[in-house]
């Protein structure tokens, strides 16, 4: 008889589209049989969520097929590129999980593509346009309709040579001309309708300062840089699909049309990451920033990677959010509930769990022992057997939350409320006897007698009772300032409807934010205590405040002043509220 093997195999995952684009091309023997991808932001902001979709691809490819993922930032503009965001977008990288092979720059092929560019001024096709930038507009015509060719379209290669060398000199102003290729006015695709591949951008650049006054444009200088590096695998988002004959005519000139199908790049398109109530455009993301809207790119409601990362994400719960979405070839927008759910499925398993109360009222246990102080043992994560444990004291009096008490509470209520028995976390069942109030009738004191009995692991501690609280002793606690974040935006698609508004008022995008943004989204609690156990916390630590949230401490925390942010609630409430 034949042994059954009762051991499962492990699910095997269906490939997405690029994956399978990949495997063909390397059944294919396409470039070798080699897999190199390459990851290039351009420096001029911080990396968002949108582009940790990109780099899980780029990088996930890579290491899939046994390759390289490269970095290269695409630094052609020097009026919007600086060091910091070079800095920034390499530690938000190596934050998210991923190393790169080598780290590469556009402006590492700046005379390269020069001297392509004056190789296709000798032959013809490329020219010096000096009309204005409007003009050149109109003249592309419609998708339906030809263009107009240029006046200057048929200069002398010679004048358009001599012109092209001013531009790099300092003689020409900026915006007097540009270089265009010459390709095919009628071109159903209007990025072939001479498309624009050289400017005069008089401003120092933050790798090769005052060398070059004449910049490539994006589209010339993105094909030929993913060449020149042995790129095989493009990976675009979806708006690059008409660019792609683009990128593919320049490196078939740079390649002076031989071997054309071979080891060349290959550009695979795929849907952005778009979230509800978000967003992303480092453009608005600047604004935010410059006109104090926000506390920072690092401001924990930015969509910035840095961001979350100071709001208290792991990187873990990023990646698992990105798997989960997938990758289509169709823009879609995605519920911001599902990230948070996946955040909240990486800390349940990753957090330490500490008492913390944000909203206080004095507990007093009117039978226990003054002066008496007990270590009670808490466990740090139920979900993690080796996670250990840790000492919390417990005593006479103790900080409770306000909303666990009620005075005259339904029938249902199950916290603390005269006459009721409940669980202290790790300590004792405590009856409450009643409370105190001031003058105006807030409540001020909660009274409770204990059970000396039902202490946790003790013969009476198997009493049921339904509701279990958290607290802190007020004599063995720190303060802390709590921020709790929400959402920046009250809308939906802040994209669509800063548009509209745009439209409908006339008014600039500062002004329409400022109608969708959500003034809620950040609360700050100053009179909060947390277990003595968090004095040496870090940022960076995974925290769960029990029954409150995910937590972690902010950059700007100091024993003296402590300060947690809150990553995100133990449950989805925004949901319900916005049905």
């Amino acid at each position: 008889m034949t042994e059954m093997n009762t051991t499962e195999a492990p699910e095997k995952k269906s490939l997405n589209f690029i994956e399978q684009a990949v495997e063909n091309d390397l059944k294919e023997g396409k470039n070798g049989n080699r897999v190199q991808t390459r990851f290039p932001p351009e420096p001029n902001g911080y990396l968002h969520i949108g582009h940790a979709k990109a780099i899980c691809l780029d990088f996930g490819i890579a290491a899939r097929y046994g390759g390289v993922c490269n970095l290269r930032f695409d630094d052609t503009n020097p009026t919007k590129e600086d060091v910091e965001y070079v800095e920034a977008i390499k530690e938000d990288i190596q934050w998210l999980g991923f190393q790169w092979g080598n780290e590469y720059y556009a402006s590492d092929y700046f005379q390269q593509l020069w001297d392509f560019a004056i190789q296709l001024i000798k032959e013809g096709k490329a020219y010096i346009d000096e009309q204005s930038s409007e003009d050149i507009a109109a003249q592309k015509g419609t998708p339906t309709q030809p263009g107009t060719e240029s006046p200057y379209r048929n200069r002398p290669i010679e004048e358009s040579l001599a012109l092209f060398e001013k531009m790099n000199t300092g003689e020409i102003e900026e915006g007097k001309m540009v270089l265009r290729a010459k390709i095919d006015m009628a071109s159903p695709n209007m990025h072939f309708r001479d498309p624009i591949i050289y400017r005069v951008v008089k401003h120092p650049h933050h790798r090769t300062g005052e060398t070059w006054k004449a910049y490539p444009m994006y589209d010339f200088a993105h094909g030929q840089s993913d060449f020149f590096e042995g790129v095989t695998h493009s990976l675009c988002t979806l708006e690059f699909v008409p660019h792609r004959p683009l990128y593919d005519l320049f490196v078939d000139w740079v390649k002076e049309e031989k071997d054309l199908n071979d080891n060349r790049p290959r550009q695979y398109e795929f849907n952005k990451l778009n979230l509800n109530y978000t967003l992303m455009s480092k453009r608005n993301l600047l604004i935010l920033v410059k006109e104090g809207l926000v506390n920072g790119w690092d401001d924990p409601r930015m969509p910035t990677l840095c961001g979350f990362r100071r709001r208290g994400y792991s990187p873990e719960s990023i990646r698992n959010f990105v798997d989960k979405i997938g990758y289509t070839t169709y823009d879609a927008l995605n519920d911001f509930a599902l990230l948070e759910s996946a955040v909240r499925e990486d800390l349940n398993a990753r957090s330490t769990r500490v008492s913390a109360v944000i909203n206080p009222v004095k507990l007093i246990i009117t039978n226990y022992p003054e002066g008496q102080v007990e270590a009670m043992e808490a466990i740090n994560n139920p979900e993690d057997p080796n996670s250990g444990t840790h000492t919390i004291e417990f005593s006479r009096e103790l900080w409770m939350e306000r909303e666990d008490f009620m005075e005259d509470a339904p029938k249902k209520y199950f916290r603390m409320t005269p006459g009721q028995e409940v669980r202290l976390k790790n300590a004792y069942i405590v009856k409450c006897t009643g409370c105190e109030k001031d003058e105006n009738g807030n409540i001020t004191t909660v009274y409770a007698e204990y059970d000396p009995d039902t202490k946790t692991g003790m013969p009476g501690s198997s009493r049921k009772v339904k509701g279990t609280l958290h607290w802190v002793s007020c004599n063995h606690c720190l303060k802390a300032e709590v921020r709790l974040y929400d959402r920046l935006w009250k809308v939906e698609n802040p994209r669509d409807e800063m548009a509209a508004i745009r439209e409908a008022k006339n008014c600039d995008a500062l002004e329409a934010m400022k109608e969708m943004i959500n003034q809620d989204s950040l609360k700050v609690l100053t009179e909060c205590y947390v277990e003595k156990y968090l004095a040496d916390a870090k940022p960076l630590d995974y925290l769960q405040f029990q029954r409150i949230g995910y937590f972690n401490v902010d950059k700007d925390s100091t024993p003296e002043h402590l300060i947690f942010n809150r990553t995100v609630s133990l449950k989805d409430t925004w949901s319900k509220i916005n049905k």
